[in-house]
């Protein structure tokens, strides 16, 4: 388990709301965290967030790498009564968004509404009622009476995120909004801090990013990776646990919660590195699971490994259950093992190392 300075910090990470394409906020929070054992600290002009461990000049540079957006909505039309229709940041599914209690992140402020739903005694059943909604059919109520009302307190292009926060299910299994992927936020920052710790053993460059706009299409991975130009990449993000009821494991794999990270294989994933990864596993004993990339990997490695003349990448995930849903829900013991894996890799490389798949 974490210590209690982590904790605090995976917490705040997981409350201070961060939707795609409006991220400051949580951006400060992990900068704030680093800037205690990075040698340099810097953002772009959108807000991707990097920090260095610098050991020198003739060694190769290693990029870690996690997207720190969550999936949102936002404020599109506001009615002549008051109501504000929205529409999907990312890939926010409409099926749950009904009924919730929601923040609306304006300039002064959060404005706490929900989204209306009508009562299930009061649908036309015969019309469509009770069916999956279309963003455009739903709309949030903060108790607004008239368009210029709620023009005092909102406006169109203003972020909402669910009102959900996290909780723990058990000592070792956390749930709530948005792991997706600030858990990633959480697990490059702890491979710095660890690696830190351990300067003498680290024997090349390191870089820690946290991305803006992954949920819209990598943006913030291409910008800065093209800046950064690392030799290599191992980028961190959540991928599917598909151990619940309902799922068809030969169409989408069998990752299980809690039995470790998984490692990709195939797409932008470079073999080499991944079978680097492998042996580093198995030789620290750490449990991981296997999944197969058929075109993309749908992460920043997709917008990592191309830049200029390529950079060698490998994704490493961790398991989650209920993606894209206010009730994400993962391993503690896998958070940890992926951190562990993380930073036995990197103080397993020579400062020379390069990976050539012909080679």
């Amino acid at each position: 388990m974490f210590d209690p300075a982590e904790k605090d910090f995976l917490e705040e990470l997981l409350i201070t709301p961060s939707p795609t394409g409006f991220e400051s906020a949580g951006q400060k929070v992990w900068k704030g965290y680093v800037e205690q054992f990075a040698d340099e600290v810097q953002a772009d002009a959108y807000g991707s967030a990097m920090a260095k461990l610098n050991t020198s000049f003739d060694v190769i540079t290693v990029m870690i790498e996690a997207h720190c957006d969550e999936i949102g909505m936002i404020v599109q039309h506001i009615t002549d009564k008051g109501f504000i229709y929205i529409n999907k940041l990312g890939g926010s599914d409409s099926t749950i968004a009904r009924a919730k209690k929601v923040n609306i992140h304006t300039k002064d402020g959060i404005v706490s509404g929900v989204t209306g739903n009508t009562a299930i005694h009061l649908q036309d059943k015969k019309n469509g009622g009770g069916k999956e909604p279309a963003w455009k059919d739903i709309y949030v109520d903060i108790g607004a009476s008239s368009k210029e009302e709620a023009l005092k307190m909102v406006q169109v292009g203003d972020p909402i995120t669910y009102a959900d926060e996290h909780d723990y299910l058990s000592e070792n299994i956390l749930t709530g909004r948005a792991l997706d992927n600030r858990i990633g936020g959480f697990i490059i920052a702890q491979v710095l801090k660890k690696l830190n710790e351990q300067r003498k053993d680290l024997a090349v460059n390191v870089v820690a990013l946290n991305s803006v706009q992954e949920e819209v299409g990598g943006y913030g991975a291409r910008m800065m990776s093209y800046r950064l130009d690392p030799d290599m990449a191992l980028v961190t993000d959540v991928t599917h646990a598909t151990d619940t009821p309902g799922i068809n494991n030969k169409e989408h794999g069998l990752v299980k919660l809690g039995e470790g990270p998984a490692i990709q294989h195939g797409g932008a994933n470079h073999p080499k590195i991944v079978e680097f990864v492998e042996k580093v596993a198995e030789e620290k004993e750490i449990d991981i699971q296997h999944e197969a990339t058929s075109v993309r990997t749908g992460t920043d490695t997709d917008s990592i490994f191309y830049q200029k003349t390529g950079i060698p990448s490998a994704l490493i995930s961790l398991p989650l259950r209920y993606m894209h849903s206010p009730v994400e829900t993962a391993s503690v013991n896998d958070v940890e093992s992926l951190i562990t894996l993380m930073t036995d890799a990197i103080l397993s490389l020579e400062p020379d190392q390069t990976f050539h798949v012909l080679k």
